[in-house]
């Protein structure tokens, strides 16, 4: 990094403490869990950040309700203008909305209707603007400069850093005895207040970052960033191409490592959250998850921490993510059968299927153009298994009675 980051303000941990006081009446003080169905499944006392019941589902609140609540009459009166394609967005709207100030939220063309929807419900006007977020930025920034605005940047500024920063602080009082807390990054605020706080009242717990496959610019860590090309990726909420120079100064050579998850692994944490936790949490927010189960040995034996930072995920895309992760492990079988086209089979199969205790999900039918004779007909059955042996088990007794493959 250039040494001009050296001149940067230090976010303080008085600065987060009195962010503390600031958002108390407006920003859920969410609880610090024990989740002892974690632990056994990962081999460490898992600590859980509950970020997810925030009013509007996300940690990002914290950040704009600080930066806001220490507005300027004079730059109340002006408003506010925010890029964002999701849960900044919402924070800014609903504190412009409890502060009576004007807000403009820029995001992504793209942005699905829900999350464009949830932020005009706060009374936000939202403008489409650009492919991605740093389209986006361009017109959010002319708004700023014709509008007089203020701007209330999702991550790169001090006061938001220090918003998030009460996350941190939160939990340090409340479940203080912990060895490592796993932070999500994407544009860094959040890992960077946690830096400023872990700094100065338990440096002896160790930090680490995560990235998503797509944006994992800190990859060489603590080497120089790295560019990276982006793309879609089921953890929006980290998907930033370059942290912004405020959070690399506030938590670089305070953090030990980054890892780096991939998309499977952020959809199985996903699925595990909700069936051992009990959580609904987006990808962002389970991607913390994501690296521990992904890396056992670096946890095992040891009191982890990690924030679920948001839960605002589509709840198509979480039935589909439940789906998928069931599929690859085995849980739910999706079985091709090529049987004779004659009365009966059906009920046949269904009946051993029954018998070896698979719960049949979906069954298709076809008998014209999918099965390789006249004579046959192809069967299509998905089953719901109890665990990988017992899907095994099921497949491998049907098989003895039928010609079969798994899809």
């Amino acid at each position: 990094m250039s040494d001009s980051l050296t001149i940067l303000p230090e976010v303080t941990i008085f600065d987060i403490e009195n962010a503390q006081e600031r958002i108390s009446s407006t920003v859920v003080r969410t609880p610090s869990i024990a989740c002892p169905a974690l632990s056994r499944l990962t081999g460490a006392e898992i600590t859980l950040k509950l970020e997810n019941l925030q009013a509007i589902g996300s940690f990002k609140e914290r950040g704009a309700a600080n930066k806001m609540a220490l507005l300027t009459p004079e730059e109340r009166a002006k408003g506010v203008v925010t890029v964002s394609a999701g849960n900044h967005a919402q924070g800014v709207a609903r504190q412009a909305s409890l502060l009576g100030i004007d807000a403009t939220i820029v995001m992504p063309r793209f942005t699905p209707a829900t999350k464009i929807a949830a932020t005009q419900a706060w009374g936000a006007r939202v403008v489409l603007a650009g492919d991605d977020f740093t389209q986006a930025c361009i017109t959010a920034e002319e708004l700023r400069a014709n509008e007089g605005r203020v701007l209330v940047h999702p991550f790169n500024d001090p006061d938001v850093i220090a918003g998030q920063g009460t996350a941190a602080l939160e939990l340090l009082q409340d479940a203080p005895d912990q060895d490592v807390i796993v932070v999500p990054i994407g544009g860094g605020g959040l890992i960077a207040g946690f830096s400023a706080v872990v700094a100065a009242l338990r440096p002896d717990i160790e930090i680490i970052g995560v990235q998503v496959e797509a944006y994992a610019s800190l990859s060489a860590y603590p080497k120089e960033d790295t560019p990276v090309l982006g793309g879609s990726t089921i953890a929006e909420g980290i998907a930033v191409t370059k942290l912004g120079d405020h959070c690399l100064h506030n938590m670089r050579n305070r953090i030990s490592k980054i890892l780096v998850v991939s998309e499977l692994q952020v959809e199985s944490a996903i699925t595990t959250l909700a069936e051992k936790a009990k959580q609904v949490c987006e990808g962002a927010g389970a991607s913390g998850l994501a690296a521990i189960l992904a890396n056992p040995e670096l946890f095992a034996g040891k009191r982890v921490a990690l924030p679920l930072t948001g839960g605002n995920i589509n709840a198509r895309i979480l039935a589909n993510t439940v789906l998928r992760s069931l599929l690859r492990d085995g849980r739910i079988l999706r079985l091709i059968f090529q049987i004779p086209d004659r009365p009966g089979m059906l009920a046949d199969i269904s009946t051993r299927i029954g018998g070896y205790g698979g719960n049949i999900i979906e069954v298709s039918h076809h008998r014209l153009f999918a099965s390789p004779s006249v004579q046959t007909a192809e069967l299509v059955v998905m089953i719901e298994a109890r665990d990988t042996q017992h899907a095994q088990q099921i497949e491998t007794d049907l098989a003895r009675h039928y010609i079969v493959r798994r899809d």
